[in-house]
């Protein structure tokens, strides 16, 4: 009979911590879902071992951990939030893209920075489909622990936009100009970016840096601006 109401108190204990990840997991957003950075990892280590502990360690206290997934719920959805709102502390929490090819150069520093070797690197690009690096412009290493891969050229789908083009300029990786209503001084010098063009476009439109959600300088040297106010009529979409 002991045994019995043993198994019973597991079995609620389970379904209870199964219940809890779920309604957390809800409340953290869908970015749980996806390919993690390190909040979104270290966030999901935590919440597993306290649920684990939830449901099969009797001698923790379920107040005590029921505190502790509050606690780590509650500072995981803050920081999500000051993510939103603050590009420094965003990339304090998840950090951001590294180079790892370049105008078709390896560049080794970073390989080594981030633990890489040249085998998985060509492993990373053969999932990317790309089994000659020679066909490599760019290659980008995400936080996420993903690789993005920009072709040259030659080894591009050809769209109707390449054909009706003689004379392309040459292509380099998009320069962020702003982003959360924030100039990035900082990544236009080092990108050699015309902070001048940007301005003037903003000034044409009787806009300022703090209207725009994001500005980006694309690698065909033309700038997409988004602004916090789209004008959407009726969105496609809207949670």
């Amino acid at each position: 009979m002991l045994h019995l109401i043993d198994h019973f108190i597991i079995l609620v204990r389970s379904i209870s911590a199964f219940l809890l990840l779920l309604i957390i997991t809800r409340i953290l957003g869908k970015q749980t879902l996806s390919n993690m950075n390190f909040h979104d990892f270290v966030t999901a280590v935590i919440m597993g071992a306290i649920a684990a502990n939830l449901a099969f360690n009797e001698k923790m206290e379920v107040i005590h951990l029921l505190i502790s997934l509050v606690v780590f719920t509650g500072t995981s959805y803050l920081l999500s939030k000051w993510n939103l709102k603050s590009r420094k502390v965003r990339l304090l929490a998840e950090g951001s893209p590294t180079v790892l090819i370049e105008g078709g150069k390896v560049l080794e520093e970073n390989l080594g920075k981030n633990k890489l070797t040249l085998d998985s690197l060509n492993e990373a690009l053969r999932q990317k489909d790309v089994f000659d690096i020679n066909e490599v412009e760019y290659a980008l290493l995400e936080v996420n622990g993903q690789i993005s891969v920009m072709k040259k050229k030659p080894f591009r789908t050809v769209t109707i936009q390449d054909i009706s083009k003689e004379d392309q300029p040459k292509e380099r990786l998009p320069i962020e100009m702003i982003m959360d209503g924030q100039l990035l001084k900082e990544n236009i010098r080092l990108n050699h970016g015309s902070k001048d063009q940007l301005l003037k476009q903003l000034s044409s439109h009787r806009k300022q840096v703090s209207d725009v959600f994001y500005a980006v300088l694309g690698s065909n040297g033309k700038l997409y601006i988004d602004y916090y106010t789209d004008q959407l009529q009726h969105p496609i979409d809207v949670e």
